[in-house]
């Protein structure tokens, strides 16, 4: 049996692809972890080959599977319907598992090596696996549909999922980025006052962005990445024209690098989803306008 076995990572695509030769996966918004059994003795790893068995020992504790296994899957934290990676993250600076799950979606190894099988039969041999052991919570098998990618898609973006992953259904494992796996991310779109920057010589570092809640202004984080040299460059000189001696945030916030500004611009963002804290994740400016 194999020690940590590199991971296969997707490409990203802008579309699903169609058709019967595609399974698709919802993507999870977790940890890559790869858990390894032999003989009753298990094994946790990241997808960069850490051993983190102690901190998911409830779910290697569940994988309660005689002989040698080599399991593939994403932990994550289930969080008002879908995975939400802060909460995953909340959760393990706490030093908790309660709330993990662990999401299996491809078996690399049973008694011998299964990589060179089309991806469809190590699923199906994974779901054998887990039906035959009584697997239960916290490890799931991760659910697949064959067929119109595109519509899958367009219905994990209605449900705020963080997007699909295909997979080529007669294709080996390859410990590579290929075009095997494809993801394709859901991202939101929102209009945020900008409230502040930080200067870099020639133009903004980043952005601090803010949402009205009545008459309130509240935080929603920064924004750093998105625009080239000249971009930034022009953004700047907009800015300067609204410059504030003060925040005009209904709750001051302390960032003294900060150059606040009236709210009259407003930023274009796509960002991945909103945080615990209230807070943008994975943001990215588009564009600048005037209020």
């Amino acid at each position: 049996m194999p020690g940590f076995i590199k991971p296969q990572l997707a490409t990203l695509k802008s579309k699903a692809p169609n058709g019967g030769q595609w399974l698709h996966e919802i993507k999870y918004d977790g940890y890559r972890v790869q858990v390894h059994v032999n003989g009753g003795r298990k094994k946790v790893y990241t997808r960069n080959g850490l051993d983190w068995t102690k901190r998911f020992s409830a779910i290697a504790g569940a994988l309660d599977i005689p002989g040698e296994a080599i399991i593939d899957g994403e932990v994550v934290v289930v969080h008002e319907g879908r995975t939400n990676f802060s909460e995953l993250q909340a959760e393990l600076a706490a030093g908790r598992q309660d709330r993990l799950v662990y999401y299996a979606f491809d078996l690399l190894w049973r008694d011998a090596d299964l990589r060179k099988l089309p991806q469809i039969d190590r699923k199906q041999l994974l779901l054998d696996l887990l039906g035959e052991n009584d697997i239960e919570l916290p490890v799931l098998f991760s659910e697949h549909l064959i067929g119109d990618g595109q519509k899958m898609f367009e219905h994990a973006a209605k449900l705020n999922w963080e997007g699909i992953i295909s997979k080529r259904a007669d294709a080996p494992y390859r410990s590579e980025r290929s075009e095997a796996w494809l993801k394709i991310k859901a991202v939101q779109k929102g209009k945020f006052p900008v409230v502040g920057f930080i200067k870099d010589p020639s133009g903004v570092a980043a952005l601090y962005l803010g949402k009205r809640e009545g008459n309130d202004l509240v935080y929603m984080g920064k924004v750093g990445t998105g625009w080239s040299r000249t971009v930034s460059s022009q953004i700047r000189k907009q800015l300067d024209t609204v410059v504030s001696p003060k925040s005009k945030l209904t709750r001051p916030i302390r960032k003294p690098k900060a150059t606040w500004v009236e709210p009259d611009f407003y930023a274009d963002v796509e960002y991945r989803d909103i945080t615990s804290e209230g807070l943008l994740r994975a943001s990215s400016f588009k564009g600048l306008t005037k209020s």
